[in-house]
């Protein structure tokens, strides 16, 4: 049985007792799971999915695999008794806890009790508790008082800031209330600072990224306002505004209406401006957009410029001093587009097909996000427009994501050089698929798996762990829901695989990849064991830390992966029926206790597959990275100073090296760039002086990023065709002078005044002509050209796509606002 685009949520039967959710790198909110109404402690458990018992036959094991099981010695297990410290929240009847770590390395964690929606406070007579720990989550303390007990809003959550900077919303009612209330603290929540704000918040404030004073906040009736004070005195900079984004700098950009604010997104009717000076001057960037975004270093937005016409997007790489119109398919009102991923460097684009297909086509794009070039055909992105698009960060240049073939079967295919390839991912070297499977290979479950419960957990990966990856999948011909998820790990950055662990688990990375906890994700939800291993996931050993099982959570550890405690979060039904929230932190630095040394430590050739010495091995992008990282057979602690140390070097360019340009294809059998036939006839515009150039190029680009040097390199072939550009002056007034006007009427004065016109045309023509091939050859030697795309529609769109801009993020932490556009942000 293969897993088909709709998968039933009771497939596979994975009930945790809570679900926990991530509110990016530093904050992690715990649900508690909705009770049965009796009392009993049977019936506290939660309830389980109805369809697991209406005849769906229950996911087999996958294709079976070993992996060590070590038990731990009798001294180990004192250690970690003894450094295994468990709070219980007596009395504390939030069905929201909300864990947030304050600084970098200070030890403090910040946990927000809570309700969903203040009535439950009133009617249950509870309130939102605030708890405090120095110590890494060891020993917590109430700090309610410092907040006044206030009810603080869920959805909202504790905002951490640059350097110890909390804040938090209060939720309070609107009417009858001139504004909203916060609280705020500098020194990681020791102490906070009651502020009445002038407006109520429609959503978080938002901080700069670098100064922890300047804040952005939006209010309930479209006003945008700025704090330079860390919310001390606020002033309002514009009305109408719908949404807003940081940029470089302080560069804020945003978009407003000027009249009928709520259905101005929905007709295209939106402003973007921007200020670079803290709200004092504005500068519109471009008029009827439909919603806007920002994302490494990219601005882009998207636009209606006739209503007749399909939307496009636009994009800028100088914070909106300029612009281009993307070289992309168009999307119908039906359509949307999607950024998946970006940096200084390129952008990933996935861009709607058509109709309800769920798929579409992913496409990468040059360093300016103008040209992009088709990278993969028949993207998955399913109903609630989720993509399985995994950014593998513990190796540069990898990429991994599902696709839905035309056999109606998800495939996970993998890039090792920034979306130029895709290939599916190797067999695990410990699994055998048996004779029966015609291809077997092994598929990563994504978004869309955790969406309809088969997982709990993405892929997950880290910077400071080179080449570690953790994730779930089954083995076979494509990604089965007739299997049982099992865990398989990577450590070449997704080159080889083995299987790890059976079944699904939660799993999180400690000390740069030296330490991996897991957490088996139990039916029913309770748990008490831990599981470790120091050899990434070679050989496991297990832990119970808990003589009373609870109803599991989540996993929690410090972001950054230095640290090396982890807590166990869950709730645990006490004698009265009411939950309690129950945390268990274990510390094993205590177990593991000798600093690494040189001798530990072994040079790395990352991308390396054919195992010679050839020149070619490793060249990725355009560079070999050797990287010092830790033998797996070491056990001892990289520590919180530890750094990733590489050397790189540079390779000689290959084809590999190359994108196939806009209007080219990679021809199956030679892999060369072949011209596609139904764009021959199209051109990339360079308006020049009112004039337009063809420009021809040789069918090939430089992946972004990459940076080889000599070997392979095309040449750009030019052939110019000089027509009107189509760009008219408005007409303006006759002039007027005031000065007495001349008349020639004999005709010797007019054939003078003829002469004389004639050579001065002359002149003037020479030079104009002088100067534009003087400027045109700057502009050919230079390179950097400013295009102008008048024909967007691509006839062969059997490679429409689809995007969903939710997770985008900028390079410099804010997220893309969310508009009511379902084109670009969700």
């Amino acid at each position: 049985m293969f897993w088909s685009l709709v998968v039933s949520v009771g497939v596979c039967v994975l009930l945790l007792g809570a679900e926990g959710r991530s509110r990016g790198g530093r904050t992690v909110t715990f649900h508690r799971a909705q009770q049965d109404d009796s009392q009993d402690q049977a019936s506290a458990r939660p309830r389980r999915d109805i369809s697991s018992s209406s005849g769906t036959p229950r996911p087999s094991h996958g294709p079976p695999f070993t992996s060590c099981r070590t038990p731990l010695t009798p001294a180990e297990h004192r250690v970690l008794d003894y450094n295994t410290h468990e709070t219980g929240f007596n009395g504390d009847d939030g069905s929201y806890v909300i864990l947030t770590w304050v600084g970098d390395g200070t030890g403090v964690v910040l946990v927000l009790s809570t309700f969903s929606a203040p009535i439950d406070s009133f009617l249950e007579g509870g309130s939102s508790r605030l708890y405090r720990s120095t110590d890494y989550g060891k020993s917590f303390h109430d700090i309610s008082h410092r907040i006044n007990n206030t009810f603080i809003k869920e959805e909202f959550g504790v905002s951490v800031g640059p350097g110890s900077s909390v804040i938090l919303t209060a939720d309070i009612p609107v009417v009858d209330n001139p504004g909203g209330i916060i609280f705020t603290s500098t020194d990681a929540g020791a102490t906070f600072k009651f502020i009445q704000l002038p407006f109520h918040l429609v959503q978080p404030i938002t901080y700069h990224f670098l100064n922890p004073d300047y804040l952005v906040a939006l209010s309930i009736d479209g006003g945008l306002w700025l704090s330079l004070d860390f919310g001390a005195k606020w002033t309002k900079v514009h009305d109408g505004v719908h949404s807003f984004s940081w940029g470089a700098g302080i560069n804020l950009f945003f978009s407003y209406s000027r009249v009928d604010t709520i259905e101005a997104d929905e007709r295209g009717d939106l402003e973007l401006k921007r200020t670079k000076d803290l709200g004092k001057t504005f500068t519109i960037i471009h008029e009827d957009i439909y919603s806007f975004g920002y994302i490494g270093a990219f601005l882009f937005f998207s636009v209606m410029e006739d209503p007749r016409s399909p939307r496009v997007m636009y994009f800028s790489s100088d914070q909106g001093d300029s612009f281009s119109r993307a070289l992309l398919p168009s999307a119908s009102t039906e359509q949307f587009y999607s950024i998946l991923d970006g940096d200084v460097d390129m952008l990933f684009m996935h861009v709607d097909n058509p109709g309800d297909t769920f798929f579409g086509t992913m496409y990468t794009s040059d360093d300016r996000g103008i040209l992009f070039s088709k990278s993969l055909e028949r993207h998955l992105f399913d109903g609630q427009r989720k993509s399985d698009f995994t950014n593998i960060t513990s190796l540069r240049g990898v990429y991994l994501t599902n696709k839905l073939d035309e056999d109606g079967r998800i495939r996970s295919v993998i890039s090792f050089n920034r979306g130029g390839t895709w290939r599916q991912l190797n067999k695990p070297e410990n699994v055998e698929c048996g004779e029966h499977v015609l291809k077997c290979n092994l598929h990563i479950h994504g978004e869309h798996s955790r969406n309809n419960r088969i997982v709990p957990m993405l892929a997950l990966s880290e910077p400071t762990a080179i080449g570690l990856v953790i994730a779930h999948g089954t083995v076979g011909d494509s990604l089965s829901s007739s299997q049982h998820p099992d865990v398989f790990v990577s450590s070449d950055g997704g080159y080889n695989w083995r299987g790890t662990l059976r079944g699904p688990h939660h799993y999180s990375i400690l000390d740069s990849g030296g330490l991996i906890v897991a957490v088996e994700a139990q039916r029913e939800g309770q748990v008490k064991t831990i599981k470790f291993s120091t050899d990434e996931g070679q050989c496991w050993k297990s832990y119970n830390f808990t003589e009373q099982p609870f109803f599991f959570a989540g996993l929690a550890s410090e972001p950054g992966t230095k640290a090396m405690n982890v807590s166990v979060w869950g709730f645990r039904p006490e004698e009265d029926g009411q939950p309690m929230w129950v945390a268990v932190t274990i510390d094993f630095q205590s177990l593991i206790t000798r600093e690494c040394n040189d001798r530990d430590y072994e040079e790395w050739l990352a991308h390396a597959t054919d195992g010679g010495n050839s020149e070619r091995n490793g060249c990725i992008l355009g560079v070999k990275e050797t990287y010092r990282r830790l033998k797996k057979q070491s056990v001892c602690r990289n520590g919180r100073g530890f750094v990733v140390s590489k050397n790189q070097s540079p390779c000689l360019c290959t084809r590999e090296d190359y994108l196939c340009d806009y209007g080219y294809y990679r021809h199956v059998n030679t892999s060369e760039c072949v011209r596609q036939s139904s764009s021959a006839n199209k051109t990339l515009e360079l308006c020049l002086n009112g004039e337009e150039d063809e420009l021809l190029t040789a069918g090939y680009r430089k992946v972004p990023s990459d940076r080889c040097e000599g070997g392979f390199g095309p040449q750009l072939a030019v052939q110019t065709v000089i027509r009107p550009c189509g760009v008219k002056t408005s007409p303006g007034p006759p002039a007027r002078s005031s000065s007495p006007v001349t008349h020639f009427d004999t005709p010797r004065e007019k054939l003078v005044l003829i002469l004389v016109c004639a050579g001065a045309g002359v002149v003037v023509l020479v030079a104009v002509v002088s100067a534009v091939l003087a400027v045109r050859r700057v502009v050919y030697r230079n390179r950097t050209p400013v295009y102008r795309f008048s024909n967007l529609q691509i006839q062969d769109d059997d490679n429409r796509v689809t995007a969903d801009l939710e997770s985008a993020t900028s390079s410099n932490g804010t997220a893309c606002q969310p508009d009511s556009d379902d084109d670009l942000i969700q």
